[in-house]
């Protein structure tokens, strides 16, 4: 992988160790992560659980960043979610401990990112399209689609967190 931080992650080349099918996947965590790793350096935590014109805080998308990433993999390894998991889940949105700051939420995402991408080194190709299922209501997926969809939820919330931080930046409530 070519080490050029002004391309895109997808740009620089293949990631060692991730499987083929498996590196688009990888590519849009690593970006997500690089897009609001820039955008946190000068964020306010006062503005952090903020909901300007009624939609989602910046801490929402980077607490739900972390918790949809950690559930999805879950379902991947064909596992069901524990009760950490579910409370984690009932709690996003709500300040996890007095004084959280943006860079707080940022290294539990970037720790969530890296046991993903771990998972992805260890991901066998051949279990791509067997089926995984999802939720109490088993609704069936296939593992290829568990993990693209972890992929391109991340980056849909990412793009949200983005435009939410600039909107709050920019003084509007």
């Amino acid at each position: 992988m070519q080490n050029d931080n002004n391309l895109e992650v997808w740009l620089r080349g293949p990631l060692p160790q991730i499987p083929a099918l498996l590196q688009p996947v990888a590519h849009a965590l690593l970006q997500a992560l690089e897009e609001i790793n820039l955008s946190g350096n000068e964020f306010s935590s006062q503005l952090l659980w903020k909901h300007p014109v009624n939609i989602a805080s910046v801490g929402f998308h980077l607490q739900h960043l972390s918790g949809v990433l950690d559930r999805l993999f879950t379902y991947a390894r064909q596992e069901s979610l524990d009760e950490e998991q579910l409370l984690y889940l009932k709690n996003e949105g709500t300040e996890p401990f007095p004084g959280c700051n943006y860079s707080d939420l940022l290294q539990i995402f970037r720790s969530q990112v890296q046991k993903a991408i771990t998972q992805l080194m260890a991901t066998d190709e051949s279990t791509l399209t067997e089926i995984r299922y999802v939720g109490r209501a088993r609704i069936a997926s296939t593992h290829v689609g568990l993990l693209f969809h972890a992929a391109e939820h991340t980056q849909r919330h990412v793009g949200q967190l983005l435009v939410t931080a600039k909107i709050l930046q920019a003084g509007i409530e």
